[in-house]
């Protein structure tokens, strides 16, 4: 995947859709397979509103993306030089790996868990989100629990509009995938 920039008038509408989330909103965008849901991931009620929608238990965690490693660096535990060179290699792209968190993270996000999902998505609207908020973000697939993931706009305008703060202009890059998700230490895959 490239490091590709937004287009202007595309990165003003993400600096304006960042301020919503700054300012407690839901918001859903494109990634590369599918539509995703976000949100500050210290303010529970956005988070809330996210599990709601999702008909999630909080207890399964979330997923949080960013800009660049260096926005998630500062919530994971200490990782050798090895393990940032396997977690980065792949970013940006539809790569999640489960990683080990040093607790300055929620619980409502990481379920309560030692360990916590990332992933530097490789959509550029996404990571300009990220970038424009200033932090990372939750992320989890436009859906309902039990449904399938959201693959254009016009269905999650139609299916979760009502419940939303704000949709991001654009459009998933690939086929209706969502990422493959390892966990860092053993690479085992929990989702291919």
């Amino acid at each position: 995947m490239t490091d590709a920039l937004l287009p202007a008038a595309l990165d003003f509408s993400a600096r304006q859709l960042a301020r919503r989330l700054l300012a407690g909103g839901v918001l859903a965008y494109p990634t590369e397979g599918v539509w995703g849901l976000g949100c500050d991931p210290w303010n529970a009620d956005a988070v809330g509103r996210i599990l709601a929608i999702k008909e999630r238990s909080v207890e399964k965690g979330l997923i949080i993306i960013a800009n660049d490693y260096e926005q998630l660096a500062p919530f994971l535990a200490p990782l050798s030089s090895d393990l940032i060179y396997r977690l980065t290699e792949r970013w940006p792209g539809p790569f999640t790996w489960v990683v080990e968190h040093n607790g300055s993270l929620p619980d409502w996000v990481t379920g309560n868990r030692p360990t916590i999902a990332v992933r530097v998505p490789g959509h550029p609207m996404a990571r300009a989100l990220c970038r424009h908020a200033g932090m990372p973000l939750v992320s989890t697939s436009a859906n309902r629990g039990g449904k399938p993931a959201m693959t254009d706009r016009l269905q999650v305008r139609l299916k979760l509009g009502a419940e939303l703060d704000g949709i991001a202009p654009g459009k998933t890059l690939a086929g209706a995938q969502p990422s493959q998700i390892r966990d860092l230490l053993t690479e085992q895959l929990y989702r291919a």
